[in-house]
């Protein structure tokens, strides 16, 4: 099959392309020239944010295009609008962010989303943009042709949002670390490399229509996120669980200072970690162990020198080492 992938040498796009290769698949990437393609793909050159960036798309014909913009949704609206009829399938590679919050937990794909930007418009917020992006896909395509992969936690090697490698990174200094509790809370996020099998499974399926594409309920602990993390960093460091209101009373905010955890029973978690996925995992979508991942991250983030490359229009992530401390030593005096 020949794939159009628009971005494809970060994250999702490389993960998608090396998927798209493994089955022996005619690949051409579209994207600024900025990093170096993964070998075996055919490379475009073209700024779609500029008068005139899509020159390069003018000519040739694919059996799908995947799109991983999180911008402005005028970038998806032209370029859907370009490669209509030369493509015959848009895939587009949205977001659960899309659904109106907060989101009930079980919450499938026919809830309710947010108003999205106009097709056409310029950049606004995220959850508006990622559904003004489908809108434009599906506008340009429609229905029957676009696929909408609604995404939750994306981690995996190549990540650049800074959630899985900060982990890393910290648990490697070792010593005490502060480890949100409760050990047992559920995750629910995918590999970015299940989700590029997913993807291109679903060109292959002629799938159409959205899809919440995590794993499933439970897939993983945050017990196992990071005693995984200790494993494969070799050990030095020492988890210190604390209960959720000990962190919360620090004013550590979750997700960001603490990537990847969020309090349970709380409107967050239920809204981030508990998707009814029956319709992805019903059509292809395979998940591996949690350990897997964060063993298979570690060796990357060796191989290109431990800092791991960040996304310039995504916020920092991590919490400061002197606010760690003290709540470290809080523990202590509680001990």
């Amino acid at each position: 099959m020949k794939l159009l992938v628009l971005g494809g040498t970060e994250f999702v796009g490389r993960a998608v392309v090396e998927a798209a290769l493994g089955r022996g698949w005619d690949v051409t990437v579209f994207n600024r020239g900025r990093h170096t393609p993964v070998p075996g793909a055919r490379s475009l050159v073209g700024d779609r944010t500029a008068s005139g960036g899509l020159a390069a798309l003018a000519e040739g014909e694919w059996d799908a295009v995947v799109d991983t913009w999180s911008g402005a949704p005028r970038a998806v609206h032209e370029a859907a609008r370009l490669l209509r009829g030369r493509a015959r399938r848009y895939v587009y590679v949205s977001s659960c962010s899309v659904y109106a919050y907060p989101r009930p937990a079980g919450y499938a794909e026919d809830a309710a989303v947010v108003d999205g930007a106009e097709p056409d418009a310029e950049k606004t917020d995220y959850a508006r943009d990622k559904r003004g992006g489908e809108l434009a896909a599906i506008g340009a395509f429609g229905a029957e042709a676009s696929v909408l992969v609604r995404a939750g936690l994306i981690i995996g090697p190549y990540e650049n949002v800074g959630r899985l490698p900060w982990w890393l990174t910290r648990i490697a200094r070792g010593g005490p670390v502060l480890a949100p509790g409760p050990r047992e809370l559920p995750l629910q996020y995918v590999d970015v490399r299940d989700l590029a099998e997913w993807t291109v499974g679903a060109v292959e399926r002629e799938l159409s229509g959205p899809y919440n594409l995590m794993s499933p309920q439970k897939h993983a602990t945050m017990g196992e996120l990071l005693e995984s993390c200790v494993r494969v960093t070799g050990g030095a460091a020492e988890l210190r669980w604390a209960e959720p209101q000990v962190v919360l009373d620090a004013g550590i905010e979750p997700w960001t200072q603490l990537p990847i955890w969020v309090p349970p029973d709380s409107e967050m978690h239920d809204s981030v970690y508990a998707a009814d996925v029956s319709r992805a995992v019903a059509t292809g979508l395979d998940c591996r162990p949690v350990g897997e991942t964060v063993a298979d991250t570690w060796r990357w983030l060796g191989a290109i020198g431990v800092t791991a490359p960040q996304r310039p229009d995504r916020t920092g992530k991590g919490l400061d080492p002197e606010m760690e401390a003290k709540v470290l030593a809080r523990l202590d005096q509680h001990a």
